[in-house]
């Protein structure tokens, strides 16, 4: 848990190159990314303010379950470690989450590395640090890393791997302490409830993407519902023929038909894979693994390096190591 990490009255200026334009970013990316979270206003956690202020962002933002957004790390939350703790006069400015040093860090959405240094540059921070821009005046915060896998000013997508968990700084054990800033660098809010509005469960639960989204947990989707016997085209956009083709799975499987691919729906469409196995389904697997850095050709064949990828990804977000993509894998691989 961090022993410091508390927010502070005065945001650090960034440096001159962060205001340069977001490379590889489109416009309509950007716009997603901001997904109305620069709306939140930052009070005293537990107040009943700020409870009505995450509740009006949580509903605002309802239509940002968009696959834009990703979960940074896999474990568990520590006693003491939620936003809002309170850290001597100050309070815990993100969510801590506890795993081996050595657990994979991932990108919570796409953008560019605008700090990289002790403490990313903001005060009461300590450790290794890395801040990611994402456009909108969004930014996300990875502390007490043990190993940085971007560089400064990189451009990154959502779930890309770019750091190693660790302890370094102030802390009692480790674990990654993650952060959220809207509006601009220093300025936080609730991690939890912002990527819930965003689709994402930061204690690892499985996603939440609704009609309207884009990206690679769209082409995942696509992929699935093709094995299923949908015959979609996989654009990786969520239209209404593929949001029609989920409502009619979901009525299949006795489910809410909203479309919504999420808690209910994700255990009824994924598959158990093993080495061997060959199809649309391990297309979906194929790109899942790519989302998180694999860099696989998505040929459909559960082959040998499929199964060392699986196998890879498993141990660094620390599942049992076993290459069988299980739904405890595919939940991870789609957060």
């Amino acid at each position: 848990m961090c022993q410091s990490c508390a927010a502070s009255a005065a945001p650090a200026p960034l440096p001159a190159d962060a205001s340069a334009p977001f490379r590889g970013l489109s416009r309509r990316g950007l716009l997603a990314g901001a997904g109305l979270g620069a709306l939140a206003v930052h009070l005293p956690t537990g107040s009943a303010a700020a409870t009505e202020t995450e509740a009006a962002e949580t509903e605002a933002a309802a239509s940002a379950k968009n696959g834009a957004w990703a979960c940074p790390a896999l474990g568990r939350f520590p006693a003491g470690g939620h936003y809002g703790a309170p850290r001597g006069g100050a309070s815990h400015a993100g969510q801590d989450v506890s795993n081996s040093t050595g657990t994979a860090v991932h990108a919570a959405a796409a953008g560019t590395v605008v700090r990289r240094s002790w403490g990313g540059g903001l005060p009461g921070r300590t450790g290794n640090a890395l801040v990611i821009a994402h456009g909108g005046g969004q930014y996300t915060y990875y502390g007490h890393l043990s190993a940085y896998r971007v560089g400064l000013n990189a451009e990154v997508g959502a779930g890309q791997r770019i750091a190693d968990m660790g302890a370094t700084g102030n802390v009692t054990g480790p674990h990654l302490h993650f952060e959220t800033h809207t509006g601009h660098l220093g300025t936080t809010v609730n991690p939890v409830s912002f990527l819930a509005a965003r689709g994402v469960d930061l204690s690892g639960g499985w996603s939440r993407i609704d009609p309207g989204a884009s990206g690679a947990t769209v082409v995942v989707i696509q992929h699935l519902m093709n094995r299923r016997g949908y015959g979609l085209v996989v654009d990786g956009a969520y239209g209404s023929v593929s949001a029609d083709a989920v409502k009619r799975f979901q009525r299949s499987q006795g489910l809410t038909a909203d479309g919504q691919v999420g808690p209910a729906t994700w255990p009824e469409l994924v598959y158990t894979l093993r080495q061997g196995a060959d199809g649309s389904h391990v297309r979906a697997l194929q790109t899942a693994l790519n989302k998180r850095s694999a860099g696989l050709a998505v040929d459909g064949g559960f082959g040998s390096v499929t199964r060392s990828a699986v196998r890879a990804y498993q141990g660094v977000n620390r599942l049992v190591v076993d290459g069988e993509a299980g739904p405890v894998t595919w939940r991870a691989l789609t957060g």
